[in-house]
């Protein structure tokens, strides 16, 4: 044991040398939250310090997400979080967009029966029914403790007042704008005065986007679903072709789910069960991969990261075989799929030596033979001064979802269609998937690959981890589990592992620039086909240590991430 750890310290030593220096994380038994902005950070620290919960804590960072990152941050969008009280009790809420009632499953063809990705990639009839203001109630009437208008009031302020724009944000706002342009409120909510590019110093200001909080704050979540904010809405989707209706949005609910559970060398794993597809993949990569045992073959070694690719190539394969919404695709084979009898059956096939071929491993899905995710996605982890734990992945899909910001509303819709499978029955080696479980359905959840997860061991929470990047999300999320659980990291050092990503089809292995290039070298030569990518996700995680002290570990990827606690907090609008 004393070797590999020598070992495996001498593989972090080589990446801090090549690489910038992490800084120290932030330690604080009175609560963090770490989170991909510092403003919202900030809001969720002051629920804590006001005598909140870590719900009342993602109420509130959530809401001043859609405020100041507006790439993923949302209130027309949706997502997931997973909660775990003192008691170790778990609940998932799904707050997943839905297809609208008047959605049908070929809506996205072109004359020809192909995909049309422009139809999904941005504009109104790319948006499905936003769910983020009914998970956060939902959450918030189970386990609140501060009033549900205080939680809103510190996005209210960052949107009226307006915030200090980043360098990271300029960019960000500059990009998104080229693809705004055909859509006027867009422009006129993002675009700066004189049309000018933002820089870093800019101050931005969002007035009807705090108008509109100020109505959930006042009214609740009736005033987006059931008044003048769905008007709205509805009015927008009527007058460019969008299918959203008064009718979709007054019938849209959050779900509360079981979360999925496994368990891997002693730890305890939980995860988000359907319609994410995180956690039955992850638990099932880890259920292939316990018997291996990863850690005597050493920390990014090309023995152990070729089978970790081998495990994420067949979850996927299953992903696309199974996962859906579970309202509607009643026979997801979950609790099989989760069984280690499974993965023992399923992993029976890797070779130590060699790559397996995906088109063999998925024959009976495939038609012939570079589609993506997209990853404007974001994640946030909590824990309070009690030991509640919360972690809470959301999304718009594309950087600033479909582009459409609601007239008179000030907000982004998403372009979550475009998670659906847009070409039923049809499932080729490039990437596209046509199963039925996840074929668009009014009324129906598309699937998602948002992990959110809480790692515990002995009753006692390890890890809160999540992380953006459409089908990454996953493979990122096992690099950091493994990491801790596997390995014996700090949190830390497991966020800062290089990270890669294989999801069956197409057939080829993403890896991050940052891994060691003798690995590369030597799973090229194993056969694996690579490319390298300059990052993979964005997890911003809360761990552990052993003498119970929580750390905040901002994920150094992300520019303006912070892990923010309510003892240094003193007011949110100083910290703008």
């Amino acid at each position: 044991m004393k070797v590999r750890l020598i070992a495996a310290a001498a593989v972090l030593a080589g990446l801090a040398a090549t690489h910038a220096p992490q800084e120290r994380d932030v330690r604080s038994h009175e609560g963090l939250v770490v989170c991909a902005s510092g403003p919202a950070c900030d809001a969720g620290a002051s629920a804590l310090a006001a005598g909140g919960n870590a719900v009342d804590a993602a109420v509130a960072t959530a809401f001043a997400l859609a405020v100041t990152y507006p790439a993923a941050g949302n209130i027309g969008g949706g997502g997931f979080m997973i909660v775990r009280t003192p008691s170790g009790e778990v609940t998932a809420f799904d707050y997943r967009e839905k297809a609208p009632l008047a959605a049908t499953p070929t809506m996205y063809l072109d004359a020809e029966g192909a995909i049309d990705d422009r139809l999904t990639a941005s504009g109104h009839l790319a948006a499905g029914v936003p769910g983020t203001v009914r998970g956060l109630e939902a959450a918030h009437r189970a386990f609140g403790k501060r009033p549900w208008r205080e939680l809103v009031m510190p996005a209210i302020r960052l949107a009226e007042e307006g915030f200090t724009v980043s360098a990271a944000l300029a960019r960000s706002l500059n990009s998104a704008l080229l693809t705004m342009a055909p859509f006027p409120a867009s422009v006129a909510a993002y675009g700066k005065a004189g049309g000018a590019e933002w820089a870093a110093g800019d101050r931005l200001v969002l007035t009807d986007l705090a108008r509109t909080l100020r109505a959930i704050a006042d009214d609740g979540p009736d005033a987006f679903y059931r008044g003048w904010i769905a008007d709205r809405v509805a009015e927008d989707m009527r007058e460019n072709g969008g299918l959203i209706t008064r009718e979709d949005l007054a019938a849209y609910e959050a779900k509360v789910r079981t979360p999925v559970r496994g368990t891997y060398r002693g730890f305890d794993i939980v995860s988000m069960p359907p319609p994410s597809s995180g956690g039955v993949a992850l638990i099932q990569m880890l259920n292939m991969l316990e018997p291996l045992d990863l850690q005597a073959k050493g920390l990014l070694t090309p023995a152990a990261l070729h089978l970790q690719a081998e495990a994420m190539r067949r979850a996927f394969l299953d992903r696309a075989r199974h996962l859906g919404d579970p309202d509607f695709a009643t026979s997801i084979p979950v609790d099989r799929l989760l069984s280690k009898a499974y993965a023992a059956e399923a992993g029976a096939s890797i070779r130590a030596d060699a790559p397996s071929d995906s088109a063999v491993l998925g024959r009976d899905l495939l038609q012939a033979g570079n589609a993506r995710e997209p990853d404007a996605t974001t994640h946030y982890s909590i824990v309070d001064r009690d030991g509640m734990a919360v972690a809470t992945t959301t999304t718009l899909e594309g950087s600033f979802g479909s582009h459409v910001v609601v007239k008179g509303a000030g907000f982004l819709l998403n372009n979550e269609m475009g998670d659906f499978n847009r070409r039923p029955g049809y499932t080729d080696t490039t990437g596209p998937i046509g199963t039925a479980a996840n074929v668009i359905a009014p009324g129906k959840r598309m699937l998602s690959s948002m992990t959110p997860t809480i790692v515990a061991r002995d009753g006692r929470v390890v890890l809160v981890t999540g992380s953006p990047g459409g089908r990454t999300i996953i493979n990122t999320v096992l690099t950091i589990v493994l990491g801790v659980t596997e390995y014996g990291l700090t949190g830390r050092e497991a966020v800062a592992l290089p990270r890669m990503h294989h999801q069956w089809m197409p057939d080829r292995l993403a890896i991050e620039e940052r891994m060691p290039a003798a690995a590369v070298s030597a799973l090229r030569g194993m056969g694996h086909e690579i490319r390298t990518v300059a990052r993979q996700g964005d997890a911003h995680s809360v761990w552990i240590d052993a003498d119970g002290t929580p750390h905040g570990v901002r994920d150094e990827r992300s520019e303006d991430s912070r892990a923010a606690t309510p003892r240094e907090l003193t007011s949110p609008s100083q910290r703008r």
